[in-house]
């Protein structure tokens, strides 16, 4: 039970970084999902508890395949990662948007209603709301 809930805590965590924004929140969270994989490689290799593989007889002895691949996972991430972070600290600076546009971006988020006027007393609008208050 304890190995399933560290499993969904690493793959959630992992699939959150990859979805924001920057490379090495992107990084980080291959990294928590690789970490995911390889434990559930493990949990699913072993079909119940088995004795140490060695001094033991062969029926007890665990399997080493899961362990293998895991092995090979773990080199084949640390390699991925690496080339990764090579890849984010190359393309640090290398934005595609400019500040103009990040703040664009946020203005519906922006409510300090800058661009907010009242209507003139005058108006249509104004005479027609009027209207409809007094009928009611």
């Amino acid at each position: 039970m304890i190995l399933a809930l560290t499993i969904s805590i690493l793959m959630a965590g992992g699939v959150y970084l990859v979805l924001q924004r920057g490379m090495y929140r992107l990084v980080l969270g291959m990294s928590l999902i690789g970490h995911a994989g390889n434990l559930t490689i493990l949990a699913l290799g072993v079909p119940r508890w088995r004795a140490e593989p060695i001094n033991s007889p062969l029926d007890l002895a665990a399997d080493p395949l899961p362990q293998a691949f895991v092995l090979t996972a773990i080199v084949i991430a640390m390699a991925t990662t690496t080339y990764m972070l090579a890849l984010s600290a190359v393309g640090y600076n290398d934005d595609t948007r400019s500040k103009r546009a990040a703040r664009l971006e946020l203005a519906p988020l922006i409510t300090t209603a800058r661009n907010v006027h009242p209507l003139p007393e005058d108006s249509a609008r104004v005479q027609r709301v009027k209207a409809a208050e007094a009928d009611q």
